[in-house]
């Protein structure tokens, strides 16, 4: 027996030879920019000015303090609602058993201080400086005044 030949379709074995990959090529280089002439300015006139004053920023709870007079013993600067506390930076001594006033945009109440801590221990007195937590009655916002009462 013979073996058969298989017929070859001359068209698929063109497109093949046509299709083969072409070598990439490099894009065009952009031709190189000529460089701006340069015009000549007049010199500009030079205006005499005063020297700035610096304004010393304070702090919108700074200014309250100020306002309200010598009695203040520290600024709220957080609140913690569920376990109503503020932390209280101090501008005076405060001892446990004093009697406070929280005055504020929203607050204005008076309550005695019946717990005070820093790092979760305990004080009975507070020095001028420190930041306490304080036991409140009810919510304090930041930059409210503490001050006694």
């Amino acid at each position: 027996m013979a073996l058969k030949k298989k017929k070859v379709n001359k068209r698929r074995v063109a497109k093949k030879r046509i299709t083969r990959r072409k070598p990439a090529r490099k894009p065009a280089r952009k031709p190189a920019r000529k460089p701006a002439r340069k015009i000549a300015r007049k010199p500009a006139r030079k205006i005499a000015r005063k020297p700035a004053k610096k304004a010393l920023k304070k702090k919108p709870a700074a200014k309250k303090a100020k306002r309200l007079g010598k009695d203040v013993i520290g600024i709220v600067t957080h609140y913690f609602p569920k376990v109503r506390a503020a932390v209280v930076k101090l501008k005076a001594p405060l001892n446990t058993g004093d009697t406070v006033k929280i005055k504020g945009h929203t607050t204005d109440f008076k309550q005695a201080v019946t717990s005070m801590q820093i790092d979760r221990v305990p004080l009975s007195a507070a020095k001028k400086g420190q930041e306490i937590g304080l036991l409140v009655d009810s919510r304090v916002r930041r930059h409210d005044v503490v001050s006694k009462a």
